[in-house]
């Protein structure tokens, strides 16, 4: 059984239309109408048009079942801030991009902080903040799973903090353990996506100039979609 997978996404808009091209290509050439489409998270941030990411797969999800959008930390940061949360305030950090999703929703960022959540409120369509509120951590795909960040080695897979499925790094990607199922994540950046027998990564960086990438994961053999077909993502020794 097929399943595609596209990595972080980050306000690029164009990239991700892309990717969703090299998909449906391949579902022609490899007949797997059915296979899932799972966008692994970090739908908004950092790049010039994350209104219209959210936007197209909202749309999609809702009148596509075969196509699944996880939580990022990104999104979730966003969502934080929205409600008022405490501490959500880093959202707005130079590092994180959230000054740039504002921009794609219209909004006047030069005013304090209160008013600003309160344009941010006015502008972001309820519907864009139901999507995001509602999207899950993790979806099960026959010998894959799939979450944003990586899971904690060790914990059981229905024990998993679900922190930890949108922000880990280390623990997750120094362990060469077999965790059952092939873990395909984003959230750490990779030059080009990696397989590592355990882990598929593949954030190829969209938030800092690089490719949306799109895979195909078939058991534990994977492939990176490319305008010329499947390249085989052999793992690292």
């Amino acid at each position: 059984m097929t399943l595609y997978a596209i990595g972080d996404i980050h306000g690029q808009r164009a990239r991700l239309r892309a990717a969703h091209e090299l998909v449906a290509a391949d579902r022609a050439r490899h007949g797997a109408p059915d296979a899932p489409l799972v966008h692994i998270g970090d739908l908004v941030d950092r790049g010039p048009d994350s209104a219209g990411v959210v936007e197209d797969l909202r749309r999609m999800s809702a009148g596509d079942p075969r196509v699944v959008v996880l939580a990022g930390n990104h999104d979730v940061m966003m969502v934080d801030f929205l409600n008022g949360a405490a501490g959500a305030d880093i959202w707005l950090h130079p590092g994180n991009g959230g000054w740039a999703t504002l921009a794609s929703y219209w909004v006047d960022t030069d005013q304090p902080l209160a008013a600003l959540r309160a344009a941010a409120l006015d502008r972001v369509p309820e519907a864009h903040l139901a999507f995001l509120r509602g999207l899950p951590r993790q979806f099960a795909h026959e010998d894959c799973l799939c979450v944003h960040a990586g899971i904690r080695p060790g914990v059981p897979l229905d024990a998993q903090d679900p922190e930890d499925l949108i922000w880990i790094r280390g623990p997750f990607l120094k362990d060469w353990r077999d965790h059952g199922p092939l873990i395909v994540h984003g959230h750490t950046p990779v030059e080009r996506v990696e397989h590592h027998g355990n882990r598929l990564a593949i954030d190829t960086g969209a938030g800092y100039g690089g490719p949306v990438s799109a895979v195909a994961v078939e058991g534990r053999a994977a492939f990176l979609l490319t305008n010329a077909g499947r390249v085989p993502l052999r793992p690292l020794a």
